[in-house]
């Protein structure tokens, strides 16, 4: 079927010009402007003609422009169900007022970042967290991603499958941050975007005070409000911790033989904790000002190379020691193996409500070479990629 074809197939049902004396919206012309993906919103109210211009186009049909802008092939989402709440959860979105619906106290605020590689990770983790919770309306999202990405066709790509979703896309000065970013072991962990959770108290607005921040790598199994309640009495964030983990060992020789910064965790307690789940207050990071405390660390490290581990060290120099810790069950990590080889992994004892593919290996990776591990079992009735489809064909 060719790419005519099926915008013809797809554009079908919207196209109802009714005026005689005007000229209808045509084929040809929205092939035109599909190449002008960015400027889309723009020319579709005021380039056409009267009757073309009460042409509204749905989220759907928008990803499915952006989508042909692909070389040779796309990949579409599936529309996931619509998820409601249970009769006593607290009403927060009387209105269609966005700073209502992103302030409310009563909703999970939760942040992730947003890219076009994870994407499909980032969908699968958005659909768990709405399919177990007993407050989905509420749950709202805050999505991070790189200022120089497609900001239209990833709010698209969410609106399609998600369409009554709650969320933001906030852009994220990346080139900025990368003057601060040392090479680390693995390449994806240098990605600018991997530092975007140490700006979450900028970025949001300053009305959000408590939020959830989850990796696009993970699944949940459990109501992820019994998490975003968890008790941060005077610290700034909870994450699990790992104390049997060699703690040193995230530090390079030159950290610890300097008496100047290894007194950087004297009369504390440091523990290893993953910054992929975390519960952080907002209002006590921006009270402190601990972006510009990371910022710091990250730029000794470019001088001294006090670390090898990408964005994680910097968040244990200000916060190991002094966190709130979660129970274990909220972050089932390592399933992705190690950096090196992403070899399977089993689960950790005891119970889960979170499981997390942090590692080198990725579940949709290995299902999609036919190498998947057992656990990826556990990922796939997540995903929601539909079977891609040529235009040449």
């Amino acid at each position: 079927m060719k790419s005519s074809l099926l915008l013809e197939y797809f554009l079908k049902p919207h196209l109802k010009a009714k005026a005689t004396h005007h000229r209808p919206v045509t084929i040809s012309l929205i092939l035109t402007l599909h190449i002008k993906t960015h400027l889309l919103p723009f020319l579709l109210p005021h380039s056409l003609s009267p009757a073309s211009a009460m042409f509204k186009p749905p989220a759907a049909l928008l990803f499915f422009i952006f989508s042909l802008t692909a070389v040779n092939a796309t990949v579409l989402f599936k529309e996931a169900p619509q998820f409601y709440n249970s009769p006593d959860c607290p009403s927060v979105f009387e209105g269609e007022d966005d700073g209502h619906r992103l302030c409310s106290d009563d909703g999970v605020h939760v942040a992730m970042t947003l890219d076009t590689a994870y994407i499909r990770g980032s969908m699968a983790a958005i659909l768990s967290v709405l399919q177990h919770s007993s407050c989905p309306q509420n749950v709202i999202f805050h999505f991070v991603s790189s200022a120089s990405a497609n900001a239209l066709s990833l709010h698209a790509t969410i609106s399609s499958s998600f369409p009554y979703l709650k969320f933001k896309i906030y852009p994220f000065d990346d080139v900025a941050v990368s003057r601060l970013i040392s090479t680390s072991i693995r390449s994806a962990l240098d990605c600018p975007l991997n530092y975007a959770r140490s700006y979450l108290a900028d970025l949001l607005p300053l009305c959000v005070r408590r939020v959830v921040y989850l990796d696009s790598d993970i699944i949940l199994v459990d109501d992820i409000a019994n998490l975003a309640n968890t008790p941060l009495n005077d610290a700034v964030l909870a994450a699990p911790e790992y104390c049997n983990a060699n703690f040193t060992a995230y530090f390079t020789p030159t950290f610890w033989s300097n008496p100047s910064l290894s007194l950087t965790f004297a009369n504390r307690h440091p523990c290893y904790f993953n910054t992929g789940v975390m519960v952080i207050d907002l209002s006590r990071w921006r009270l402190g000002d601990f972006t510009a405390e990371i910022e710091e660390w990250m730029e000794l490290q470019k001088r001294m190379r006090i670390y090898e581990l990408g964005s994680l060290p910097p968040f244990m120099l200000v916060f190991a020691g002094n966190i709130v810790p979660v129970d274990h069950r909220w972050n089932q990590h390592g399933l992705g193996g190690d950096n090196f080889r992403g070899l399977c992994r089993d689960l950790h004892p005891g119970p889960v409500s979170l499981l997390h593919w942090s590692g080198k290996g990725k579940p949709w990776a290995r299902v999609d070479a036919n190498r998947p591990c057992p656990l990826d079992s556990l990922w796939v009735p997540y995903d929601l990629l539909q079977t891609p489809f040529s235009l040449d064909s």
